[in-house]
């Protein structure tokens, strides 16, 4: 009985474009977020990227008129801690149809989606220094051992 190879590699092929045209619509909407917030005294409005990145500040101009300079920085700190974080949750919200079930997507945006909290914590393990004895000659580092005079 005959295998059907190219029906095979038809339908590998066929589920590695639409994969591909879903990660690429992910990445467009994840691309094209915009959060804004605006202070509860309406006196600053922040809008940051899909990374929490500063767009745009606007400040009204009552803000230099009520507020002390460190009030008005905090203000502004605390209005893109709102829009950062409506920014994350759609980031989450973009991300999380295309990922497994028990997948963390903050996991996943930070660079850590395969690394346990565990592992992250320990120490990386530092090579074992050979003595000289044991280094042959291809394997000497002339520049950093002092033995190339």
């Amino acid at each position: 009985m005959p295998v059907d190879h190219q029906g095979e590699v038809d339908q590998l092929m066929a589920d590695y474009r639409r994969s591909r045209e879903q990660l690429v619509a992910v990445q467009r909407g994840m691309a094209a977020i915009r959060e804004t917030a605006t202070s509860h005294d309406e006196l600053v409005t922040v809008t940051v990227g899909p990374r929490g990145t500063l767009i745009d500040l606007v400040i009204d101009e009552q803000a230099y008129r009520r507020l002390r300079p460190s009030e008005l920085a905090e203000l502004i700190v605390r209005t893109t801690d709102v829009a950062v974080a409506g920014a994350t949750k759609r980031m989450h919200e973009q991300l999380a149809p295309v990922l497994p079930a028990d997948a963390d997507p903050e996991a996943v945006l930070s660079g850590r989606a395969d690394v346990s909290e565990s592992e992250l914590a320990q120490e990386p393990e530092r090579p074992v220094r050979k003595s000289r004895e044991d280094d042959s000659f291809e394997n000497r580092n002339w520049l950093s051992d002092g033995s190339h005079t």
